[in-house]
């Protein structure tokens, strides 16, 4: 009975000590690269692994522009939220590019009802521009297929959930950056040509769709002049 109870006691403790040391919305993620951040940010992109891999596959078009990436893979709205001050306002930024949603249709920490998500996404947007911060609102790209999931069906999830933002953009009067229609295939996720797995775009995607699309989004909300406007990186 004493063995049971100190293994017990030690598999209680080695929980307790996993439990400390787990960074549930990822702070430690961009800590370092916080600090290094000394002048106002154009644009701060808040988002999952489409935005973390936007900034690794393109950091020419971030760093000519003045923006600042940080997409953090598989999160969920409910943990960008719990970031957001840290990542977004503590850098003072101009603007705002938020892009949640994916991996709240994907389950990633379990169910979530499509309320709850618009619900931290419309947190985000309210935080911003509480500190005067703008904000564009992104649409939730298209997906058929979760490489990590293969018994959800994507498409028509995640169609519903931008008719919500798209809705609450619209009400707020705050600018909804429509990437969707411009990206999907008829099975209703990235085409071959732009992706691999039908979720995340690769560069030519980013510099053939996304980035225009988002330059005049900043160029338009942050009416920037013609010398400080953002500009795409050609594609090749």
């Amino acid at each position: 009975m004493k063995r049971i109870l100190l293994t017990l006691s030690l598999c209680m403790l080695t929980l307790g000590a996993m439990a400390q040391k787990k960074d549930w919305a990822a702070f430690g993620r961009y800590e370092k690269a916080n600090k290094e951040v000394t002048v106002q940010p154009t644009a701060v992109f808040m988002g999952n692994s489409i935005t973390e891999g936007w900034a690794n596959k393109d950091p020419e078009f971030f760093k000519k522009n003045n923006l600042v990436g940080r997409g953090i893979s598989g999160q969920t709205s409910s943990e960008m939220l719990v970031r957001f001050r840290r990542d977004v306002l503590d850098h003072n930024p101009k603007c705002v590019v938020i892009m949640a949603g994916t991996n709240d249709v994907a389950q990633n920490n379990g169910y979530i009802a499509p309320e709850n998500t618009v619900g931290n996404i419309i947190s985000m947007c309210e935080l911003a521009q509480a500190h005067g911060i703008k904000v564009i609102l992104c649409s939730v790209p298209p997906t058929s297929v979760f490489g990590w999931r293969r018994d959800l069906s994507p498409a028509q999830p995640i169609r519903d959930l931008n008719v919500m933002l798209e809705a609450y953009a619209k009400e707020a009067k705050i600018y909804y950056l429509n990437y969707h229609p411009a990206l999907t295939d008829e099975k209703g996720g990235l085409p071959p040509k732009w992706s691999n797995d039908t979720c995340h775009p690769n560069l030519e995607c980013y510099r053939t769709v996304m980035e225009p699309m988002v330059s005049e989004a900043l160029n338009t909300v942050l009416k920037l002049k013609k010398d400080k406007k953002v500009v795409p990186i050609p594609v090749k």
